[in-house]
C-alpha cells in the first residue's frame, strides 16, 4: 500500500496498522476524507463539512503516536451536530437556533483526550426528532447504498458517514431509536448505552432525561473501544450514573416475541424473511430460547408520543420555536408543538409516569439475566414516500425502538448479515441497563454465528418461503 492508498472503509485496526507501518499518516487520511466529502455533497452528510481550516487544528496537536496512551490516535470521526465541539457551530439543524460553544461536550472532549480527529458536524432529523433522516433544512440525508431511500434519523448523517468511509466511527443520540435505526439502513453497527453511562452534558436535549449518546461503527469491537472512551460519571451532568461496563456474558436465555409482528414498506416480505433467518441463527447460539408477549413494550413504547412525555421536548423547546415563527421545519414544530397541549397536565404526566414504573418492573422480572431480540425496524421507505406521509412512515420505524429508553435498558444493534447493501436488516438485542454486558455478549455471538449460518440457513430458507 502506497503512502496514499487510504482504505476505502475506514475502521479503527485497519487506520492503527497504517500508522504502525508508515503506510500513510493522519494528515493523510483526513485530505483523502476531504475530497471523499466533496465527491458526495449531494448526500447532504454535514453541516459543519470536513475541511482542513477545521481538522488542522486538531492534527496540529496530536501527540506522538502512542496507542497504549492514546487509543484512539489519529482516528477521524463524525459528531451529530447537536452536539458540541469547542468553536465550531452546534445547529440541530435549524439554522435559526445556531450557537458556537466554546467547550466541547464531555463525550467529545474524552475522544479528543484520546486522540481522536473529529472531521466534520453530520446532519440530522432537525432537533433529533425523526426517524427517517429527510426533516432537515440542509437537505434530506441520502442512504449510503440505496439514494431513493431513507438514511435513518435522527443520527442520519452519523451513519451515512461511517458507512461512506468518511469516518471510523461516529456520535449519534437516541431518545427513540436514532441511535439504531440508521445502523440498520447502512448494515452498521448500532452502540446504545444505558441512560447516563455516557455524559449528555454539551448536547441539546430532546427529551432530556431520556437522551444519551450513541456510536456507529463497523465492528462490535470498535463500538467498545469507543465506549471504553467515553464512559464514565460526570458530575457536571445532572442525568450521569457511575455504571461501570462488565465483560461480556452470554445471558441465561433469550426472548423472542410471540405475538405477530409487523413488516412494512415495499421490502416487508424480504424483512420478514431476515428476521425469521435471525430467530432461526439466535436459536444457534446454545442459549435457550423463550417466546412472550412483548405487550408491555409496546405499551411503554406509545406513552412516548401518545401521552405527557412528549411534553418534556416543549418543556426543553418551546419558547425557542415561539420565539422563532416560520423559522422550524413544519413536520418538526409540528411535533413540538404538540407537546404543549392544554391536555398534557400534570396529573396527566403522573398517570403516565405510574404506567411507565409498572412497564419497568415487568420489564426488570422478564430481561432478569436474559436479552429482547426484536427487528431494529420493521422496514423501511423511499424518500418519496416519507414526504407523502411522514407522520406514519416516521411512526413505523419507531415501532420496535421507542420503548428502550423510557424502560431504562442498553441496546446493540447488529446487521443480519452485514455484507448485505441492497437490503439491510438488523435485530436489536435490548438488557435491563445494569446488564448491559449480557446484551454485548449475545451480539458477539450472533455476529460470530454468521459465517456458519451461511449456506444451511440459505437452503433452509428457500425451503421454508418456497
Amino acid at each position: 500500500m502506497s503512502k496514499k492508498e487510504i482504505p476505502e472503509i475506514l475502521t479503527i485496526p485497519a487506520l492503527q496498522n497504517g500508522y504502525e507501518n508508515g503506510s500513510f499518516s493522519p494528515c493523510d487520511v483526513v485530505e483523502a476524507v476531504i475530497g471523499r466529502s466533496a465527491a458526495l455533497e449531494r448526500k447532504h452528510i454535514f453541516i459543519t463539512k470536513p475541511s482542513m481550516e477545521l481538522i488542522g487544528p486538531h492534527l496540529a496537536g496530536l501527540p506522538p503516536m502512542d496507542f497504549t496512551k492514546y487509543p484512539l490516535w489519529g482516528i477521524p470521526f463524525a459528531i451529530k451536530d447537536n452536539i458540541d465541539l469547542a468553536g465550531t457551530e452546534t445547529t440541530a439543524a435549524c439554522p435559526a437556533y445556531a450557537y458556537r460553544p466554546e467547550e466541547s461536550a464531555t463525550v467529545v472532549k474524552k475522544l479528543l483526550a484520546a486522540g481522536a480527529i473529529p472531521i466534520g458536524k453530520t446532519n440530522l432529523d432537525q432537533f433529533a426528532t425523526g426517524l427517517v433522516g429527510t426533516r432537515s433544512p440542509y437537505g434530506e440525508v441520502e442512504n449510503a447504498y440505496a439514494p431513493e431511500r431513507i438514511s435513518g434519523g435522527s443520527s442520519s448523517g452519523s451513519a451515512v458517514s461511517v458507512a461512506c468511509g468518511l469516518a471510523a466511527f461516529a456520535l449519534g443520540t437516541d431518545t427513540a431509536g436514532p441511535g439504531r435505526v440508521p445502523a440498520m439502513l447502512q448494515a452498521l453497527i448500532g452502540w446504545k448505552p444505558a441512560l447516563g453511562a455516557w455524559s449528555t452534558k454539551g448536547v441539546v436535549p430532546a427529551c432530556a432525561s431520556l437522551d444519551c449518546v450513541t456510536v456507529f461503527a463497523h465492528t462490535l469491537g470498535e463500538a467498545e473501544m469507543v465506549d471504553d472512551v467515553a464512559r464514565g460519571y460526570d458530575e457536571a451532568c445532572r442525568w450521569s450514573r457511575p455504571l461501570v461496563r462488565k465483560a461480556a456474558a452470554l445471558p441465561k436465555k433469550i426472548l423472542l416475541p410471540a405475538d405477530g409482528l409487523r413488516f412494512f414498506g415495499q421490502t416487508a416480505q424480504a424483512m420478514e424473511r431476515k428476521w425469521q433467518r435471525a430467530a432461526k441463527r439466535l436459536g444457534t447460539l446454545g442459549i435457550p430460547v423463550e417466546t412472550i408477549s412483548i405487550d408491555i413494550f409496546e405499551r411503554a413504547a406509545k406513552l412516548l408520543y401518545e401521552g405527557a412525555f412528549v411534553a418534556e421536548r416543549w418543556a426543553d423547546l418551546g419558547s425557542f420555536v415561539e420565539a422563532h415563527p416560520g423559522e422550524i421545519f413544519p413536520v418538526t414544530e409540528k411535533i413540538l408543538r404538540s407537546g404543549g397541549q392544554a391536555s398534557y397536565t400534570a396529573a396527566k404526566l403522573f398517570d403516565d409516569m405510574h404506567a411507565l414504573a409498572l412497564y419497568r418492573h415487568r420489564a426488570a422480572e422478564l430481561l432478569t439475566d436474559a436479552v429482547l431480540a426484536l427487528p431494529t425496524a420493521g422496514g423501511t421507505f423511499t424518500r418519496a414516500e416519507v414526504d407523502d406521509d411522514p407522520v406514519r412512515t416516521n411512526s413505523l420505524m419507531g415501532l420496535y425502538t421507542n420503548h428502550c429508553n423510557l424502560l431504562d435498558l442498553a441496546a446493540v444493534a447488529v446487521p443480519e448479515d452485514a455484507a448485505d447493501h441492497e437490503d439491510p436488516f438488523g435485530i436489536t438485542l435490548f438488557a435491563l441497563h445494569e446488564n448491559e454486558h449480557l446484551a454485548d455478549g449475545a451480539a458477539q455471538a450472533f455476529l460470530a454465528a454468521e459465517a456458519q449460518a451461511g449456506s444451511a440457513m440459505e437452503l433452509s430458507e428457500k425451503e421454508a418461503f418456497a
